[in-house]
C-alpha cells in the first residue's frame, strides 16, 4: 500500500521534466553515434558539439534527478 501523501510519480511534472531530459540524453547520443558510425563529413564538423549538447542535456538530467530525490526525501515541502 501507498503511503496517503506518497505522489504518483507519472502525474509529477518533475519527474515528467527528468523523462524528457533522459530522452532528450539518449537522442542527442544516438545522433552522435550515428553519425559517428557512418563516418560523414558531418559526423566530423558537428561532433564537439554533439557531445557539449550531450553533456549539457546530462547535466540538466542529474540536477533534475537529485532535486527530485532531495524533494522526495523532504516530503515535497
Amino acid at each position: 500500500p501507498r503511503h496517503p501523501r506518497e505522489p504518483d510519480m507519472l502525474d509529477d511534472s518533475l519527474f515528467i521534466l527528468i523523462i524528457l531530459a533522459c530522452l532528450a540524453v539518449v537522442a542527442v547520443l544516438l545522433l552522435g553515434l550515428g553519425g559517428f558510425a557512418k563516418g560523414s563529413g558531418w559526423a566530423k564538423r558537428n561532433s564537439n558539439k554533439l557531445m557539449r549538447y550531450r553533456i549539457g542535456a546530462q547535466f540538466v538530467a542529474v540536477l533534475l534527478i537529485l532535486a527530485y530525490v532531495a524533494l522526495s526525501q523532504s516530503g515535497g515541502q
